[in-house]
C-alpha cells in the first residue's frame, strides 16, 4: 500500500456526498444514514462493481480507465473543469516521491511595466494567489492589494477586506475552487500545505469549502466593492494568463463605460498622488 495521499478517493467521496438521490432519479424510502449517494448507488449508476468503487475510494486502485472516470463524472454531475481535474487525479504517474522546493515566482519585467502603466486597477496574481505586482489604482481599491499579500488569506482572515466585499462568503467559495484548480494535484508542494493548513485552522468557513473539493477555472467575473471613499462600485474582472510563467495571471478591473462605477473609479484615480 502506497503512503501517498489518496487524492482520487478523497475527491470522489467528497463529490458523492454532495449529490442527492433525487438528482439522479433514485427514490428515497425511509431515513438515509449518509449524506448524498451511497457507494453502491454510485457504482450501479456508473456501471462498475460496488467492490471496485470501494477500492477507488479507499485508494487500493488509483488508476481507473478514462471510461470509468468519465462515467463517475457523469454520475457525480461534474462540470467540465471538475471532470478535467478528476481525469488528472486518475492519470498514471510515477509513485516515487519527489523532493519539492518552494520556487520563487518572478514577474517578467515587461509585464510588471505594463501593470504599472495601465490606467485601470491591475495586478499580477501568482499560482498560490499571491500578489506579485500591482499598480497604485488597484491598491486604492483595497490596501490589501499590495505586493506580498495573499488573496486567499486576506479574503478569509482579514475583516477589513471582507467589509469591502458584500457577499464575500460566496466569492470565497469561488476563490477556493479556483485555488484547487490552480494547484491541481501538487499537494506535496510546501506552500500549498502551509497555506491550506493555516487557513483550515483559522477559518472554519475555508475548512468547509476545502472539504467540498470544488474545482473551477479562474475565469473573469463582475466584482462589487463597497469602497469607504467613493461608495459601491461594480467592476468587471478580466483574467489573462501570463505567457512564459507557471500559472501567473494578469487581473484587470474595469467598469462599464458611462456607468456610475466609471465615474467613481475616475474620482478615485484623480485622488492618486501624481508622479
Amino acid at each position: 500500500m502506497t503512503d501517498e495521499p489518496n487524492l482520487l478517493g478523497a475527491y470522489v467521496r467528497a463529490r458523492r456526498e454532495l449529490v442527492t438521490p433525487e438528482q439522479v432519479g433514485i427514490p428515497v424510502l425511509g431515513l438515509r444514514r449518509v449524506p448524498g449517494l451511497r457507494r453502491e448507488e454510485v457504482a450501479m449508476l456508473a456501471g462498475i462493481s460496488a467492490d471496485y468503487y470501494l477500492r477507488l475510494e479507499q485508494g487500493r486502485d488509483r488508476n481507473p480507465s478514462v471510461q470509468v472516470l468519465e462515467s463517475l463524472a457523469r454520475v457525480l454531475r461534474l462540470d467540465e473543469d471538475a471532470t478535467a481535474y478528476l481525469l488528472r487525479l486518475g492519470a498514471d504517474r510515477p509513485r516515487r516521491r519527489r523532493r519539492v522546493r518552494v520556487r520563487k515566482e518572478t514577474v517578467p519585467p515587461g509585464v510588471a511595466q505594463l501593470v504599472a502603466a495601465l490606467a485601470l486597477p491591475a495586478l499580477i496574481e501568482g499560482r498560490y494567489f499571491d500578489v506579485l505586482a500591482v499598480n497604485a489604482l488597484a491598491t486604492a481599491l483595497s490596501p490589501r492589494l499590495s505586493v506580498g499579500a495573499n488573496r486567499l488569506r486576506d479574503t478569509f482572515l482579514d475583516p477589513a477586506e471582507q467589509a469591502l466585499h458584500p457577499g464575500w462568503e460566496e466569492a470565497g467559495a469561488g476563490m477556493v475552487a479556483g485555488f484547487r484548480g490552480s494547484v491541481g494535484t501538487d499537494t506535496d508542494d510546501p506552500r500549498v500545505i502551509d497555506l491550506v493548513g493555516e487557513l483550515s485552522l483559522a477559518s472554519p468557513h475555508f475548512s468547509r469549502l476545502w472539504a467540498r473539493h470544488d474545482v473551477t477555472s479562474c475565469d473573469g467575473a463582475a466584482k462589487v466593492i463597497d469602497h469607504p471613499q467613493v461608495g459601491r462600485l461594480r467592476l468587471n474582472r478580466e483574467r489573462l494568463n501570463v505567457s512564459g510563467t507557471a500559472g501567473q495571471t494578469l487581473v484587470v478591473y474595469h467598469p462599464d463605460p458611462g456607468s456610475d462605477s466609471a465615474e467613481k473609479l475616475a474620482l478615485l484615480t484623480s485622488a492618486l498622488p501624481t508622479g
